[in-house]
């Protein structure tokens, strides 16, 4: 027996991600690490259920393995009640027949039965690959407020920046009237978040199409130029806050950097909305006697024996004597040597940087990919990409890259 939710949340968490390059050759966008112990499933995750919803469907695709078994049984996100829960919701075979998620409101359309065993009046559509705090509350108390059919999160983003987003235009009571979906030469920046509200059962009947029931591919393509084409009530929740879009390298290595203020825009520290995550039950950073840490985030079971500036060290990271990490952020069990330097890098999980590198400089973001070995004198130029390898073999970099 299913308890009726007053509103479901799926998350879509199925995209590749391939602007981020090597971070994403092996895992799904909404679980690259960010901020020295977190992946960015996190914060929806956690928006969830700070805002009271504890029924969350996950949809994945591309490269699922280390989502699926990073959100397992919902726990650290007090997500694993017996009336509700996170369900992980890959593509799967039907009796008639099995397809891949064709666009984010086909993924919807594949889990109707899902979303219909709860019977809810809204159902809350969320982007996994977003850094942000939210309340989701006060988006469905303003779409009941307004009698909406829809309501779509926005932000205002710098205008150059604006053809990125889906762009809506409104008038001076947030009614939506018109919509651009990543216009080549947008007119406005009022941006689309990738949180959308709607009612379930006027959702459910553009979903469900007239066509031998096939689906509307995408929200942004399909189903809002469609509703507001049929003349169905649309309005805009303007947000207030933080909001980060880390689709780029150069976009994760800056919202990183921006935890490094005296006075972060986003709060990790907040104790009255805290970011939940699976720990990693380690023990105490160490640092040791003529080490130096200077203005950075270091996470529980860390040995530092050199210099750390300005940096971000994730879960088991060991920075050995007289190295040096500048301006980066180094990922869980990744181990820097003796008299090697890493600075403006990414340098991704269990990566071993050899004696006497030099990873990285002053201009464009070096990047690293997962279970590489750079052997001992090598130098990569600022701006390099090093793909990673699968857990079965290790590649092996040297010399002048």
């Amino acid at each position: 027996m299913f308890v009726r939710k007053k509103c479901v949340a799926m998350i879509l968490a199925g995209g590749q991600g391939s602007r981020l390059g090597a971070l994403t050759k092996y895992r799904a966008k909404p679980a690259v690490p960010y901020g020295g112990k977190y992946k960015i499933i996190d914060f929806p995750l956690s928006n969830c259920i700070h805002s009271g919803l504890d029924t969350v469907g996950v949809l994945t695709q591309y490269e699922p393995l280390e989502l699926n078994s990073y959100i397992g049984t919902g726990a650290p996100w007090d997500l694993d009640n017996i009336t509700g829960g996170a369900f992980v919701l890959p593509p799967y075979m039907k009796y008639e027949r099995g397809e891949w998620y064709s666009g984010t409101a086909n993924a919807i359309y594949q889990n109707i039965y899902f979303i219909d065993r709860y019977q809810p009046e809204y159902l809350l559509v969320l982007s996994g690959d977003h850094i942000y705090k939210m309340d989701y509350n006060e988006m469905i108390d303003f779409h009941e407020e307004n009698g909406a059919d829809a309501t779509i999160a926005v932000i205002e983003v710098p205008l150059e920046e604006a053809s990125r987003f889906g762009i809506m235009h409104t008038d001076e009571k947030m009614h939506i009237v018109d919509f651009e979906e990543k216009p080549k030469n947008p007119k406005g920046n009022l941006a689309s978040m990738g949180v959308y509200l709607f009612s379930w059962e006027k959702l459910k009947k553009y979903l469900i199409c007239e066509d031998q029931q096939k689906s509307a591919d995408d929200f942004g393509h399909d189903i809002i130029p469609g509703m507001l084409a049929k003349g169905d009530n649309l309005f805009a929740f303007p947000f207030q806050g933080y909001w980060k879009d880390v689709g780029t390298v150069e976009s994760l290595w800056e919202a990183n950097m921006e935890l490094l203020s005296e006075h972060p825009a986003l709060d990790l520290f907040d104790s009255g909305w805290r970011i939940f995550s699976r720990n990693p039950n380690k023990p105490p950073h160490f640092v040791a006697d003529g080490a130096r840490v200077k203005n950075s985030i270091v996470s529980e079971g860390c040995y530092i024996y050199g210099k750390v500036e300005n940096s971000i060290l994730f879960p088991g990271v060991v920075v050995e004597k007289n190295a040096t990490v500048r301006d980066s952020i180094v990922m869980q069990e990744t181990r820097i040597m003796e008299k090697s330097k890493v600075i403006k890098s990414i340098l991704d999980e269990e990566v071993v940087i050899e004696k006497n590198c030099v990873i990285g400089g002053k201009e464009d973001i070096t990047v690293v990919g997962t279970f590489v070995t750079i052997k001992e004198g090598t130098v990569l130029p600022p701006g390099k990409k090093v793909n990673p390898k699968d857990q079965t073999s290790t590649q092996v970099c040297g010399g002048v890259v």
